[in-house]
This record gives C-alpha cells, structure tokens and sequence, in this order.
C-alpha cells in the first residue's frame, strides 16, 4: 500500500470518496492511504451512511486531519474491518503521544474525560464500481460543530508526524496481514 501525507490543505465535502481519488490527485496509482488536512462539510446529498441521511445529521468541523483508503483487493466486509483496525491504530497512536481518557466504539473515538462524551472522529468504508474506499476524519478545531467534539487541537498535538505516524502503521498492518495470509500452508 503506498502512502501520502500532504501538505497542501484540501477540504473534504464527500465528493473525494470515490475511485481513483489517489490517482487523479496525489498520483498514486493502486491500494493507497493520503492523508491531507482541511475544512469537512458533508451534506446529506453527498452523505454515504444512510443512517446519518435518516437521522438529518450532516457532519461539519472547520478543520480535520483526513484520511482516504482505497484498496482493490477488499470485499466491502474486510474494508470495514480494516476500518476499524485503522482507528485501532489511531488510537494507539494518540495513547503513545500521551492522550489518555479516549474509547472507541465501533468506527468512532470518543473523548470521556470531565464526564462528557465528544466525538473526536468521522468514518465510514463504501464500495466504488473497483474498489473499497475509506474515510476517516479526525477533528483539529471543533468550532460551529453539530455534535460535541473534540480536536487535536486540544492536545497541541504535531499533525504532520502525526499524521505520517498513522499511515505508516496502516502501511506496516495491511502488509502483515498479507504476510500471513501469503506464510499459511493449506489444510488437506
């Protein structure tokens, strides 16, 4: 899986959750993670998650660290499942920086501290016409949000090294999982 961090801010509406998005703007042809940073408005036009259509719940933060998987070689069950190793590994990431008094549930990071529960992350996993696609937000500002959040930002956190930390950690995950897939003798 190849990987970029980049620097130039690029904000997410949905519309980048498609085929090819690696390609056509960082030029990685292939199974990809990029990483960029910018502004996130999901209307309900654009909205994958059904549920959050039903619910009227469109998503807005003014700033989010952003992250988009696409692979080749998923069904729609593994990508959900990488999914959610991929925010496995965020959290982890976030514990080695120090950041404690976080829970997962699900495809979500949640902030328990001070007895109130704020959403940190964004994510869902969707089918293209050739791949599987996943996004993953991580909110940086929280202001103006529909939700209560919380932000990187409160933790004075480094989002580029961050940020590459996370996606060599996906890079070293999906490899080892092929590696055991690949060192597996078959049962007769």
């Amino acid at each position: 899986m190849k990987t970029l961090f980049s620097l130039s801010p690029l904000d997410y509406d949905g519309k980048q959750l498609r085929s090819h998005f690696s390609y056509d703007h960082f030029g990685l042809l292939g199974n990809s993670c990029v990483a960029f940073i910018g502004a996130c408005q999901v209307d309900l036009d654009n909205m994958v998650d059904l549920e959050d259509v039903h619910n009227n719940a469109p998503i807005y933060s003014p700033s989010m660290l952003h992250f988009i998987l696409e692979n080749y070689d998923f069904s729609l069950l593994e990508a959900i499942l990488f999914q959610r190793l991929m925010v496995v590994n965020i959290h982890e990431e976030l514990q080695q920086q120090g950041i404690q008094g976080l829970s997962r549930e699900g495809d979500d990071l949640y902030d328990l501290q001070n007895q109130t529960k704020k959403k940190l992350s964004v994510s869902i996993a969707a089918p293209s016409p050739v791949s599987q696609l996943i996004h993953i937000g991580l909110n940086i500002l929280t202001e103006g949000t529909p939700v209560p959040t919380v932000g990187l930002k409160n933790w004075e956190i480094n989002l580029e090294s961050f940020a590459q930390n996370c996606l060599t950690r996906f890079q070293i995950e999906e490899s080892s999982i092929r590696k055991a897939s690949y060192k597996v003798k078959g049962l007769n």
